[in-house]
């Protein structure tokens, strides 16, 4: 996915240092890496001029409105099911508190800062597109908690991904009014008043129609697409990592990557997965010892040969996903929306649909590489089929286990990834008296990805180290260059063969080098940047 890859760069946050990179936010859209560089480094925000302009612009035809003796919905009418009452001027500040108050329904574990910042990022960037209505400085409040790193809490369950990540966003909504609780710039809980005046922040007093603009769109669950697609262009440079590591450990066959043969299928995903297994084999000594005659076998096994074809397609889902969160990012959704020309028009661009639908197709994808990759790691660990492995690569098997309960652990998570596989989007349940009767749950949809991604990179991360072990074990016999060095980095932590040992750090230090990029990093050393 190289070219939708969403790249980390720019100075960033690091051991609880600020970034110093100041991110413009005005009606054009939104890139990838700006999205990365403030929810998970930190990066400050501003408002351009064209944003507040635009802003005030539309901000005076919502004034006109509502001062109209016509009801206008979302302006002078109560919301939703409740859209039929024209609600009188002196109660319609009250209208704004209600509204938020009563959406931020919010229950379970708090969402992760990473995610309530991307969240408050993409909102603001709707506001400033102005088709909202909103006033300048109450968007200018909602950047000002961003850059005093001010977090809302918000909680695991209360959106339905369709009228917006209503709940979700109403946390955030009610910290812009003072209320509610926040996480300050040091993780400490807070009462939000109390968080925003050590900023040196003041409250707002939500005016008509803003109520409605600061909740209303798709910002949580496209937040965490936008996430997961910085993730995968890790993970799957890990998992051709892997992969090349297994196919040495089993003596399998480098010749089916070959380019004249990948280029027959020219799935693009496909054809960058067997560059890099090219690359990361180039010049093993392990490869080179079964090459002659005396290599009987005529096909290696599908977890093996056809691993630049299902991480090739994981590869082009994702592209695909960043297509679709690209036009997201250039979106401004909102109900009703302000036009150029003054009108204020109701809409449904608020339905996570779009969105739902590729969160859902990663947790697919992503589980059926995840499933390959305990494969390989199961047949290291067969006598049957392992050609000369010992048992579970346990230095006495029978005495030890070795990497036995590894697979196990590993077995786990596959078993659970294929239920987060099930498509959140197929689901649906009417909400407001049937105003709202159909919904995509995308938010869902991009709570269960994020657990997903965490499966896959533990999956990964043991596959690599009982490869690794493996690979050690055919000693004399020199591995690649590039999977040499993903093996040093890793005996960095980690010890090589040997009778057993505590097994769970192990896991876990493979785990964060997985995630961190340290062990691609150490192959991409030799082999340059990996597609």
């Amino acid at each position: 996915m190289r070219d939708n890859e969403v790249v980390n760069s720019g100075e960033h946050r690091e051991g609880g240092a600020r970034a110093t990179a100041v991110i413009e936010i005005g009606p054009s859209p939104l890139g990838f890496a700006d999205v990365v560089r403030v929810a998970r480094h930190g990066a400050a925000v501003r408002l351009t001029d064209e944003a507040v302009t635009a802003m005030a612009k539309a901000r005076a035809h919502v004034d006109e409105l509502a001062a109209s003796p016509t009801p206008a919905y979302g302006v002078s009418t109560g919301f939703g099911a409740l859209a039929t009452r024209h609600i009188d001027p002196d109660l319609r500040a009250q209208l704004q508190r209600s509204l938020i108050r009563s959406h931020a329904a919010g229950s379970g574990p708090e969402v992760e800062a990473e995610v309530v910042r991307a969240m408050m990022l993409l909102r603001l960037h709707t506001l400033a597109t102005g088709h909202t209505g909103v006033r300048p400085e109450t968007a200018a409040l909602l950047a000002g908690l961003l850059n005093a790193a001010i977090t809302p809490v918000v909680h695991e369950y209360g959106s339905l991904g369709c009228s917006g990540d209503l709940a979700p966003l109403s946390h955030v909504a009610l910290a812009l009014m003072g209320e509610g609780d926040v996480r300050d710039g040091e993780g400490v809980l807070r009462p939000a008043r109390e968080a925003m005046g050590r900023a040196g922040l003041e409250p707002v007093e939500l005016a008509a129609k803003e109520g409605l603009a600061l909740i209303n769109g798709t910002d949580g669950m496209l937040g965490m697409l936008v996430l997961a697609l910085d993730d995968l262009g890790r993970l799957f440079r890990a998992a051709d990592v892997g992969a090349a590591m297994s196919v040495e450990a089993l003596l399998g066959t480098d010749r089916v990557f070959a380019a004249d043969l990948q280029a027959l299928r020219p799935h693009p995903g496909q054809a960058d997965s067997a560059a890099n297994l090219r690359a990361l084999l180039g010049d093993s000594g392990i490869m080179a010892s079964h090459r002659d005659e005396s290599c009987t076998r005529v096909q290696d096994a599908y977890s093996l040969r056809c691993a630049p074809q299902v991480a090739g397609a994981a590869r082009d889902t994702a592209a695909h996903a960043a297509v679709v969160a690209g036009r997201e990012l250039a979106s401004a959704i909102d109900n009703p929306v302000v036009l150029g020309d003054g009108r204020v028009e109701s809409n449904g661009n608020f339905h996570g649909a779009p969105v739902g639908y590729v969160l859902d197709f990663l947790a697919i994808a992503l589980a059926d590489l995840a499933s390959m990759s305990e494969r390989r790691t199961d047949r290291m660990l067969d006598v049957a089929r392992s050609h000369g492995l010992p048992a579970f690569l346990a230095g006495d098997p029978g005495v030890d286990s070795g990497h036995m309960i590894a697979q196990y652990t590993q077995a786990a998570i596959v078993s659970e990834l294929k239920r987060l596989a099930v498509p959140a989007s197929v689901d649906s349940i009417p909400s407001s008296a049937m105003q709202e009767d159909h919904v995509s749950m995308g938010w869902s949809a991009a709570r269960k990805l994020r657990r997903s991604i965490d499966g896959l990179t533990r999956v990964l991360a043991i596959e690599i180290l009982t490869a690794a072990r493996a690979i050690d074990l055919r000693a004399p016999l020199r591995p690649a260059p590039a999977t040499g060095a993903v093996v040093a980095v890793l005996r960095r932590e980690v010890p090589g063969p040997g009778p057993d040992r505590f097994l769970a750090p192990e896991i876990e230090a493979a785990v964060r080098m997985v995630g961190d990029g340290a062990l691609v990093a150490a192959a991409e050393s030799v082999t340059g940047p990996l597609a």
